[in-house]
């Protein structure tokens, strides 16, 4: 005889009977899902990496490799420095530097857009990826409180805002010494040559123009991240 399924009143308060095959189908889903996290974590970081996962220059990173204060080791053959993901944790914590973004894996980005619906289908896009923790501001005011506040690892940022405009944002990041890591990427629908040297001399690092592919602008910041693109499944 098969086995019976015990009945459960209605109402009741005892837990749903989950048949030991879907128990075990769960618990395949979820250490599926775990490993893809743990596929997009990385597990040696260069000295840029280090430095902008702890919010200091790249310099100090260095200085503190050099020093043996970090430890790590040289790629055969050149002088470029790797720091593996368990050293470079126990580096920040016996340095009181927050661990939240090692922790995790992921890489921080604002979205500054009006365009919800454009902001959407690019959390969507990123959220996909599964390397990017993504935050919103639909306006500037609300950007230069974000970037405070979140130190994202990179903004993209709409040039026609409601209330200032993208160069007037990006100047305010680049006037704040503790926000020199941030990556700044501009979009706008403009064209003119001249608007945009001027964003690029106010402290943005690339421009892009819309309308754009979503795989472009995901390029673009996996470039200004030193991220390596996703491989194909």
């Amino acid at each position: 005889m098969g086995q019976s399924v015990p009945e459960v009143e209605s109402g009741s308060d005892r837990p749903e009977w989950i048949p030991p095959t879907a128990r075990a189908s769960r618990l395949h889903l979820e250490l599926a899902e775990k490993d893809v996290r743990m596929s997009n974590m990385k597990t040696v970081y260069t000295t840029g990496e280090a430095a902008r996962i702890c919010k200091v220059s790249q310099q100090t990173i260095i200085r503190c490799f050099d020093s043996g204060q970090l430890k790590g080791f040289r790629v055969p053959g050149s002088k470029f420095r790797r720091i593996p993901r368990d050293i470079l944790y126990k580096f920040m914590k016996e340095n009181g530097i927050p661990t939240d973004a090692l922790e995790s894996g992921k890489r921080k980005a604002l979205l500054v857009d009006d365009d919800t619906e454009l902001v959407e289908m690019i959390r969507d896009h990123l959220e996909a990826d599964g390397r990017f923790e993504v935050r919103v501001a639909n306006n500037g005011f609300e950007a230069g409180m974000m970037v405070k506040e979140y130190h994202p690892d990179v903004v993209v940022l709409d040039v026609m805002l409601p209330d200032i405009n993208g160069k007037e944002v990006c100047q305010r990041i680049r006037g704040d010494a503790s926000l020199s890591d941030v990556r700044v990427i501009c979009i706008s629908g403009m064209v003119e040559e001249d608007k945009i040297s001027e964003l690029l001399a106010a402290g943005a690092n690339e421009f892009l123009q819309k309308p754009f592919e979503l795989d472009q602008l995901v390029e673009t910041m996996f470039r200004q991240l030193e991220v390596e693109p996703a491989i194909a499944r």
